[in-house]
């Protein structure tokens, strides 16, 4: 790549849990020749994805290529955060090839891609394209409504209006602003509910899109790398809820950092996160964990009451073995005295 070209940005988007870090640790591993870097934009200030990701690097895309931007919706810190991040990685000796950013799953990507047009950065790089993750089995449950049943009535009993919740908006933004919809999931929502899913995605999707079922991670890098979109010139036809606004708000959400100490179990631990999540509503719970007698570090993420744990790594000297979970929810369903009673008392 000329210095004169354009560096292309692909933009990972998705709800909470579809699966974004486990495409871009497959991406990282099979790059196909291509010096990549990344850009992980968590919600919360426990970094859990950019951790993830840089116990992956290789060669192609060593630890200093990924960089973590936590805490903070980084189409709301471009200035601050997002502009001097991509210079860095611009500026590394090798130049990356190719920048992956995976947004917060609460991010809305729009308002991302008009950052692409700031004056320091427009002219060095492109959007090469949008690729939107959705949970196969989520989508086909109709999760991105509190109560559909309830919403289905009102809309009926009066059609001006409109009971969409904040979930079911980030998820409409995300589709309707992608070049690529990506299906994850397939075994968990079986051949009826991916049937059902691709129903939902095509109704809610502005324009004709391809969707494609993605198990574990694994999709060949030629089929969401180097589409060539140049998105950030195609604002128009990606529609979102919040057009017409200067800005937009993530005070919808909430999130919660627990200090946890050591477990002795980490299925009584798991069942606990998932007792939580049926019992207020909780949307998202990632981080780490100590177990007695363990030397390893345990990762654990939920998507629901739905809990995988297991064992990364070990722990470091400076580390301390220091449990600390993120808990992310609806603002209304956040009540910390009862999160925190819930995961440690």
């Amino acid at each position: 790549m000329s210095s004169l070209e354009k560096l292309p940005v692909t933009v990972i988007t998705g709800f909470l849990g579809s699966g974004k870090t486990t495409l871009i640790r497959n991406l990282m591993q099979n790059p196909q020749g291509k010096r990549l870097a990344v850009v992980v934009n968590e919600f919360g200030d426990v970094g859990v994805d950019g951790e993830i990701l840089k116990s992956c690097a290789i060669p192609d895309c060593p630890e200093e290529n990924i960089m973590e931007l936590a805490n903070g919706c980084i189409c709301c810190t471009v200035a601050d955060d997002f502009i001097p991040t991509i210079e860095a990685l611009m500026a590394l000796e090798p130049r990356p090839e190719h920048i992956v950013i995976e947004t917060s799953g609460l991010a809305l990507p729009k308002p991302l891609l008009k950052a692409f047009d700031w004056p320091d950065i427009r002219s060095k790089i492109t959007v090469d394209g949008v690729i939107a993750l959705a949970d196969a089995e989520a989508v086909a449950d109709g999760r991105f409504a509190a109560n559909v049943a309830a919403v289905d009535a009102q809309r009926e009993a009066d059609d001006s209006l409109d009971h969409e919740t904040p979930l079911s908006e980030v998820f409409a933004d995300q589709v309707s602003c992608a070049d690529i919809v990506l299906l994850t999931k397939p075994d968990l929502a079986g051949p009826e509910g991916v049937a059902r899913a691709k129903e939902i995605v095509l109704a809610e999707a502005p324009r004709a899109l391809p969707v494609v079922e993605v198990a574990e991670g694994v999709v060949d890098p030629r089929v969401i790398l180097g589409l060539e979109a140049a998105a950030e010139d195609d604002m128009d036809n990606r529609p979102s809820h919040h057009d017409g606004h200067d800005d937009h708000e993530h005070d919808d959400f909430e999130s919660v950092v627990i200090d946890l100490p050591e477990q002795s179990d980490p299925a009584e631990l798991a069942a606990r996160i998932e007792a939580l999540a049926k019992s207020q509503n909780i949307l998202r719970v990632k981080g780490y964990a100590a177990v007695a007698g363990k030397p390893m570090r345990l990762l654990v993420q939920a998507v629901g009451a739905r809990v995988r744990h297991q064992f990364d790594r070990p722990w470091k000297p400076e580390e301390g073995r220091r449990g600390r979970l993120v808990v992310i929810a609806e603002h209304d369903d956040v009540n910390e005295e009862a999160i925190r009673a819930a995961l440690v008392d």
